[in-house]
């Protein structure tokens, strides 16, 4: 018992000293390549700290994927210019304060955000001074891409009953506006979702109590909430103009599938050039539209999931931001799945239309390759029958000249003094040679038939 207890305790030690490893003893174990790449993606583009008051301007440029080359440049000019530190060429986000304003850019798959932030109190009316009128222009002109979203977003610290009051519609040129009061009701939010006469949308917040990492945290579910809108419905003209061919070739197929059943007078090569003209417009369709279909579901997904986090609730008499985005947003991209649907949907049934038409012309070519083998057997019947004629020939052929030779031995005998009936013996060799001469050409003919099979 004794002894059970020391082992039993010396196990104990053993694991608990095993479970225990040094941090030294990691550089012994082989390391995954992609290990620190891992852990640092959760930490990836942090929500940014703001305080109130504060004015924004967000710049979403769409490059699908390129100019990063020229992004960096574009930065790196910016810096030099105020003398800081540039950010690593293969930085997918960076932050920098330049004093008046702070610029935060992050890189994605095929857009780049700008964001600048000039935390000061306002010096006017909201939207008359904003936080990119403290950037360089000469600067601001060189940004490569193409602007797909454009915001500003002014913030404001009172009190929350007090800001509903506000004639929030003169800062709006007294457009429509949407409203909702999100964290909780800890803010108000309004924002009329158009383009003002500047080029740029306009959030505003009002806020009590909020700290700065949360109020980085909404400033950034919006910001990213308008870029996402617009990023899903981006696939939408594009979806309208597809539909509107679809259409057509969804005629063309149709009545191409009616020759194949009632059969008309189009021969299948005509079919099958119509089916392969359909088929390359479907494929090209698909080039164009495959990616950008795809895009739009995965940031309709992040657009619904940036609703949900705000946790809005309502403003009585004006339409929440959930409210109003779903009503434009959904339709919108239910409008580009249909269109994906019915481009799918056009080619299985073109890929249907192939095979039928394939098998159509197999028949005929089984029919035709029947027709002619028959023409061929035929062919070998006749072949056969003047090769047997042929064959009769020749035994009469040899069998002449074979008795031409016979005759000659004859009239060699007498000078030997064999004495001999000439045309008897003649007469008797006449039916030996042809019998000799048919059996051999028939051995002949068998051997080489067995040899063949």
């Amino acid at each position: 018992m004794l002894n059970e207890l020391i082992s039993n305790e010396l196990i104990s030690n053993e694991l608990s000293e095993s479970t225990l490893l040094p941090l030294s003893s990691l550089s012994k174990i082989a390391i995954h390549p992609l290990r620190e790449k891992l852990y640092n993606e959760l930490h990836n583009r942090p929500f940014q700290s703001i305080a109130s008051p504060a004015q924004l301007t967000h710049i979403a440029i769409q490059h699908q994927g390129k100019l990063k080359q020229q992004e960096h440049e574009f930065i790196s000019l910016l810096c030099n210019r105020f003398q800081v530190s540039s950010p690593a060429e293969s930085m997918p986000c960076f932050y920098q304060d330049f004093g008046l304003f702070s610029l935060r850019w992050e890189r994605h798959l095929e857009y780049s955000t700008y964001t600048f932030i000039h935390q000061a109190p306002l010096t006017d009316q909201p939207f008359i001074k904003n936080a990119i009128d403290y950037v360089p222009s000469n600067w601001f002109d060189k940004m490569p891409g193409q602007v797909i979203a454009a915001v500003h977003l002014v913030i404001e610290s009172e009190d929350i009953d007090k800001a509903i009051t506000h004639k929030v519609e003169q800062f709006f040129d007294n457009m429509s506006l949407i409203a909702s009061a999100p964290v909780n009701s800890q803010a108000k939010v309004w924002s009329s979702f158009k383009l003002h006469e500047d080029g740029f949308g306009r959030f505003l917040i009002y806020q009590q109590d909020l700290s700065t990492a949360q109020l980085g945290r909404l400033v950034q579910q919006l910001l990213q909430l308008d870029t996402y809108r617009l990023m899903a419905t981006l696939g939408l003209p594009l979806a309208q103009e597809i539909n509107s061919e679809l259409n057509q070739l969804d005629i063309q197929l149709q009545q191409v599938t009616t020759y194949i059943a009632l059969g008309t007078d189009k021969t299948d090569r005509e079919l099958l050039t119509q089916v392969s003209k359909i088929a390359a417009k479907v494929e090209d369709y698909r080039s164009q539209s495959t990616y950008r279909f795809s895009a739009t579901n995965a940031y309709y997904d992040v657009a619904l999931q940036r609703m949900d986090e705000l946790k809005e609730e309502e403003i009585p008499g004006y339409m929440t931001l959930q409210e109003f985005l779903m009503r434009r947003i959904t339709p919108a991209v239910k409008t580009c799945q249909t269109a994906a649907n019915h481009l799918e949907d056009i080619s299985r049934r073109v890929t249907r239309a192939s095979d039928l038409l394939r098998t159509r012309v197999d028949m005929v070519l089984q029919e035709q390759n029947q027709i002619l083998l028959k023409s061929m057997n035929h062919r070998v019947h006749v072949q056969m029958r003047l090769q047997q004629t042929v064959e009769g020939l020749s035994v009469a052929a040899i069998s002449y000249y074979g008795m031409q030779l016979f005759e000659t031995m004859l009239t060699s005998l007498p000078t030997l003094g064999i004495k001999y009936n000439h045309e008897l013996v003649s007469g008797f060799a006449v039916p030996i040679v042809i019998v000799c001469v048919f059996v051999g050409t028939r051995l002949v003919h068998k051997r080489l038939m067995k040899g063949l099979q």
